[in-house]
């Protein structure tokens, strides 16, 4: 049985809708075994007793790591917290996978300094899924902030991994691999991009170049590699674009009048589909690539619906066996 260590007291709306999220999907994966961390008291008194069963158990916790916890010293601190005692389940081999809607630089610390590199790995990436124009399956843009600082052979390795995710996962035959650059050229960017620019095109990726901060959501690319600060800058342009295009739309249509009213009214299947297009949480969590098991976050601020996409996401990973090949390329790829 596939075992999933959940932190349930992180996120904004925890552990309401970490439990709502796992009642939802547990029928759905009956090899599956949930595991939850954190107040078994608050976690009871939200969770059926009847549910409590060979598919969900609760391990009890009495610390949780704040949004505003810095995050090596919090994980090196707090050791009974939810995060950290569910890390060490996943490291000890008592679960497969690590999920956790909590504070972001702690759950990468738990997959680098807890969990642990793969080998021949130089540094893990995290990456997203992000949905695209002309892409039901969306593309993957790795890393989107868990290094400061890159080098060409980062980027390298990011995009491999990620090109193999968008395979196995998002059955993506043969993932178009582009590089996030100031340019469509090849001699574009700084020392960093033209290296890496290079490395991918020599690889056995199938690298179509360098892509434009505009041209993300077009679905043009598969998989978009970048370093760190340039991604997350990226990915929160994007969140903060759609957030506000989404209300200045829906503002738009309910206070213009009675005729814009109506109007609204007619396109309503139009807009249900533009959402269902643009939605996030189909996509799952964001993974830190290059740790030795399933490391998934989702967004603080998620309610059961995501969580409920993400843990079916965490599934497909741990049936795909996506860690075991990564151990074994990256390994081999370092003894050649």
């Amino acid at each position: 049985m596939k075992k999933i260590a959940i932190d349930a007291m992180g996120g904004e709306n925890a552990p309401k809708a970490i439990i709502d999220g796992v009642l939802k999907v547990k029928s759905e994966l009956p090899d599956t075994r949930f595991i939850l961390f954190g107040d078994k008291e608050e976690i009871r008194k939200l969770l059926p007793k009847d549910q409590i069963n060979d598919q969900l158990e609760v391990v009890p916790t009495t610390e949780v790591i704040n949004d505003e916890d810095e995050p090596v010293r919090a994980i090196r601190r707090k050791k009974d917290s939810s995060m950290v005692v569910a890390a060490n389940y996943v490291k000890e081999g008592k679960a497969d996978a690590l999920f956790s809607l909590g504070n972001t630089g702690a759950l990468l610390a738990c997959g680098i300094f807890i969990i642990g590199r793969i080998k021949g790995i130089a540094r893990p990436g995290l990456m997203p899924t992000l949905p695209a124009q002309n892409s039901d399956r969306g593309y993957n843009i790795i890393d989107v902030g868990a290094n400061a600082k890159s080098k060409p052979e980062y980027i390298l390795e990011w995009a491999q991994m990620a090109s193999y995710y968008a395979k196995k996962i998002r059955g993506v035959e043969n993932p178009k691999v582009a590089l996030l650059n100031n340019g469509a050229e090849d001699d574009k960017g700084d020392e960093l991009h033209q290296e890496a620019y290079k490395l991918l095109k020599e690889s056995d990726l199938n690298f179509i170049g360098n892509i434009e901060g505009n041209e993300l959501m077009t679905g043009k690319a598969d998989v978009v590699a970048t370093d760190g600060f340039s991604g997350n800058i990226a990915l929160k342009s994007i969140e903060g674009m759609s957030s506000v295009l989404l209300h200045s739309l829906k503002d738009s249509l309910l206070n213009n009048g009675l005729m814009t009213k109506v109007g609204a009214l007619l396109i309503k299947n139009a807009v249900s589909d533009l959402r269902s297009k643009y939605d996030t949480a189909k996509h799952g969590g964001a993974v830190l690539m290059g740790v030795n098991a399933p490391v998934v976050k989702t967004h603080g601020r998620s309610n059961e619906r995501p969580i409920y996409y993400t843990l079916k996401q965490i599934d497909k990973i741990l049936d795909e066996k996506l860690i075991d090949e990564f151990k074994q390329n990256f390994s081999n790829k370092k003894e050649n």
